[in-house]
């Protein structure tokens, strides 16, 4: 059952040191929150995860192979896809040129390569089919759609990679309330199919209301692991801003 395992990770940048000793798990179809004051490190420990930084120290494996040396490319094929806040869309292209950017589908035409554009509306129709996402048209350019469509798209778009593990920087961040509910149906939906979530959020109602975990950064170090079912945001915010190291954590949550 356990997709991802970050094994006593460390991190510095100079005499910086941004991670210290970090662990914590991701299993299939599993949502772990991850949470923590700006600076805590949250953002970094996810760059380690996607390759795009190295870590000083520590075991990084995804299905249990080792990883913690693989290109943010080979950890990309390997199915680990990370959807930032700023979404990384283009704004005046339509649905399916976002959801395709880059590995557009080809059809040739008297031996010269055309992009399929029909093939490419009907697979992102699909894609938001099954997303249970609902938008105003296909065909339309991305930046004309509402912050939670826009997240619809970026989530699509990931997932026509196949990935194993999704992680999410603050997907609600931005919106307005109406729209918050929608893109948390929306990571339910990938847990239903066994996909892996990290939510990176400052949003803790958000936080609460979808998980399974939540594991709390403090200064670089892993603060709190709590069972969401078996915690409130008082205790959430006690880690965040009083830094309860694991095992008071758990003490905490054995007498509560």
């Amino acid at each position: 059952m356990t997709l991802l395992t970050i094994q006593n990770v460390s991190k510095s940048f100079g005499p910086v040191h941004v991670l210290e000793d970090v662990s914590m798990s991701v299993d299939r179809g599993e949502v772990v929150g991850l949470v923590g004051d700006n600076g805590a490190g949250k953002s970094t420990l996810m760059k380690i995860v996607t390759g795009m930084y190295t870590a000083n120290k520590g075991k990084l494996t995804l299905d249990s192979e080792d990883i913690l040396t693989h290109s943010p490319g080979e950890r990309r094929r390997m199915g680990i896809e990370m959807i930032y806040q700023d979404l990384a869309l283009a704004k005046q292209q339509d649905v399916a040129a976002n959801i395709f950017l880059g590995r557009e589908p080809q059809r040739r035409i008297l031996g010269l390569n055309f992009v399929d554009r029909a093939t490419m509306r009907i697979e992102a129709r699909a894609m938001i089919d099954r997303l249970g996402a609902r938008l105003p048209a296909i065909n339309r350019p991305v930046g004309s759609f509402s912050g939670g469509q826009q997240q619809s798209v970026a989530i699509a778009r990931a997932l026509t990679f196949d990935p194993k593990l999704v992680i999410m920087d603050e997907p609600t961040a931005a919106l307005a309330v109406r729209e918050v509910q929608g893109v948390l149906d929306l990571i339910r939906q990938l847990k239903s199919e066994g996909i892996g979530v990290i939510l990176i959020s400052h949003r803790l109602n958000d936080v609460l209301s979808v998980t399974d975990r939540i594991v709390v950064l403090n200064h670089g170090r892993a603060a709190a692991n709590l069972t969401t079912a078996d915690t409130d945001m008082t205790q959430v915010v006690s880690a965040i801003v009083g830094g309860t190291d694991m095992d008071h954590a758990a003490e905490h949550e054995a007498r509560g």
